[in-house]
């Protein structure tokens, strides 16, 4: 509970900074929501309605929602040139704070940034998806974006496991390496003759809010964030910032 009250404060702490630079990453997510909220919108709401079993939507859902965990601020734009997030660890290793707050804070951030990021983006594709008002009710279509979220929550323990263990250009080439992967999963489920995106559309139509895949996606990203953070306090302890 003290480590939580403490991730806590140091997350509040983080929004009373520079107004401007707060004013500014809002502006940036807003942008980079709609572009992405867009794009899948287009595409995702050609492929339901001909219900064509594409790779595309796999893909784009399956690479661009664990980035809805990320604080699009300079500091997360400028990770490979300045490797901002090792910067980010020396100066929190000079002051009296537990690898676990630490942690814990970055746990935090990212549940905020995946209520607003998944908020734009889910509201964006709903909008702008004419097929998706067709064929799910509001209360489907939430199911549909907390499936996915719950997707989200799973890469995210390992985004986080990245971000605080390697160095900005390793963290590049890793998250390339996450993007290939998410291709290839895509192209072997298509292959198989099936479609992830089709199939949790299937679901929360016919399940809304009960969803089975929800709830079990939910529960799979808590237990991969939680194994990835203990993972990483570990890590973390040998792990030479100099």
């Amino acid at each position: 509970m003290r480590t939580l009250k403490d991730s806590w404060f140091m997350l509040r702490s983080d929004f009373r900074g520079d107004k401007l630079k707060i004013l500014g990453t809002l502006v940036i997510t807003v942008i980079f929501m709609c572009y992405l909220g867009g794009m899948t919108s287009l595409v995702a709401n050609d492929v339901l309605g001909e219900q064509d079993r594409t790779m595309i939507t796999d893909f784009l859902f399956l690479s661009f929602i664990p980035l809805l965990g990320l604080t699009f601020s300079r500091r997360s734009m400028k990770y490979w040139s300045e490797d901002s997030y090792t910067k980010m660890l020396v100066y929190l290793r000079t002051l009296p704070i537990p690898a676990a707050v630490i942690l814990s804070r970055r746990k935090l951030q990212g549940v905020c940034s995946f209520i607003l990021n998944g908020t734009l983006f889910f509201g964006i594709v709903y909008l702008l998806g004419e097929n998706f008002r067709t064929e799910l009710a509001v209360p489907s279509y939430i199911a549909f974006a907390i499936t996915w979220l719950g997707f989200g929550f799973m890469v995210s323990g390992l985004y986080i496991f990245i971000e605080y263990l390697f160095s900005g250009k390793a963290y590049l080439w890793l998250t390339l390496l996450i993007v290939v992967l998410s291709w290839g999963i895509s192209f072997l489920v298509t292959l198989g003759g099936g479609n992830l995106f089709l199939y949790s559309i299937s679901y929360s139509k016919e399940w809304g809010l009960l969803s089975p895949i929800m709830w079990g996606s939910l529960l799979l990203g808590t237990i991969s964030v939680q194994l990835f953070s203990k993972w990483t306090i570990h890590r973390l302890k040998s792990r030479n910032l100099v």
